[in-house]
């Protein structure tokens, strides 16, 4: 198939375009959104429709969704594909979701269910994936050195959600607002694998809370406007967020060496912050030679399992994570990596695995293996196109 890649600089697009060369299609791609981060969308838009004039494409291709591209392949009768790896994506609110032109693909079960329904058999569920050639030849060229460089016991890479934060502007004197929310963020941020924010929240405190916070999310024209969704979605899960990660930096850091890379401000965390690393140079030698990589997902991920998993696994790395209501069906528990369920299981699992070098070596190969076989980029691709055109 011949298709066109509509790209804004994802660090997961170069492995999606090679594996999609690997099925023996054709990509060409529209990249100005990489180099120009102000670009508005009539100027994507006018990109676009050029390049579909000019050329005969099968399909677009994106990755998160794009309602100008649906309208565009809406007009030229062309398949949209797109899939998610984030969330909240909050254009899946807009009324373009249900252009019959569309086959959009989400990463988040939780995510799928709730759009789903606003364009059915067009709307599917698909989790991410990693590409472990491309990991395991930046490993091979390391020198020793470097080896030893990114060497740790506890290790985590990723924002701290510290420095965006946007529950942080809110301005109330209600001191029951704030107890209400705080307590409901505390439940969520104590509770793996249930969402339940959204049912907390009662019309009175979302409007209430709406009128406190500058600048509220307002949708683009032509959307749906929940006013619930964004505000759990949007802003208390970057808050809990925020809580979860400084709270676990706290907790491990004062019983084990942790080393976290991160450009958030980890002022008097008891961690070492080596800064930010490069994604596809320094990244695999972290999750390579970390002895526990953890991973700590969003809260707006609600039941899906982040790209960090993936990546963790495809270098060779032993991942700790917390649980998540998909990862059982995508990897064996204890097997392929291990799960934690509270705070004292986080801890106990910690001092465990650091102390079990030949179960901990054993459990990431497996981990290696299973995401070779079964989560890379071609196969997941290949699952997308057959869904797409009604394949399987």
């Amino acid at each position: 198939m011949n298709l066109l890649f509509y790209r804004y600089g994802s660090i997961c697009e170069p492995d999606i375009i090679e594996g999609f060369r690997e099925l023996g299609n054709q990509v060409t791609e529209i990249t100005l959104e990489i180099y120009n981060k102000n670009l508005g969308p009539l100027e994507g838009l006018t990109a676009l429709k050029n390049e579909l004039f000019a050329h005969s494409y099968d399909f677009v291709f994106s990755i998160n969704y794009y309602p100008f591209i649906s309208e565009i392949c809406n007009i030229f009768q062309i398949r949209y594909l797109c899939w998610t790896v984030d969330c909240p994506v909050m254009e899946l609110y807009s009324d373009t979701v249900s252009n019959p032109w569309n086959r959009i693909f989400l990463f988040d079960r939780a995510q799928y269910e709730e759009i789903a329904p606003q364009n059915p058999g067009c709307i599917f569920h698909l989790p991410l994936a990693s590409n472990p050639s491309r990991w395991h030849n930046v490993l091979q060229k390391a020198s020793p050195a470097e080896y030893a460089k990114y060497a740790g016991d506890v290790t985590f890479v990723g924002s701290l959600y510290t420095e965006k934060c946007p529950y942080d502007r809110l301005q109330t004197d209600s001191a029951y607002l704030r107890g209400y929310l705080e307590g409901i963020m505390d439940a969520q941020r104590s509770i793996y694998g249930c969402y339940f924010l959204e049912d907390l929240l009662p019309d009175s405190i979302v409007a209430e809370f709406r009128e406190a916070l500058p600048g509220f999310y307002i949708p683009p024209e032509k959307s749906i406007r929940d006013d619930r969704v964004a505000m759990a979605q949007i802003y208390l899960c970057a808050k809990i967020s925020a809580q979860e990660r400084v709270r676990t930096m706290q907790l491990l850091g004062n019983h084990y060496p942790v080393t976290l890379y991160t450009g958030s401000d980890s002022t008097g965390l008891p961690v070492q912050n080596k800064g930010l690393v490069k994604t596809l140079t320094e990244m695999p030698l972290v999750f390579s030679n970390s002895k526990i990589n953890l991973n700590i997902t969003a809260k707006s991920i609600r039941s899906a399992l982040p790209l960090r998993i993936f990546d963790i696994l495809a270098c060779g790395g032993f991942c700790l994570t917390n649980y998540q209501p998909e990862l059982e069906d995508l990897f064996t528990v204890g097997e392929d990596l291990d799960c934690y369920v509270s705070e004292d299981d986080l801890l106990a699992k910690t001092e465990y695995y650091l102390s079990h070098e030949k179960e901990r070596a054993e459990i990431a190969q497996n981990g290696l293996l299973t995401v070779q076989e079964k989560h890379n980029y071609p196969e997941r691709l290949l699952t997308m196109i057959s869904l797409a055109y009604g394949l399987s």
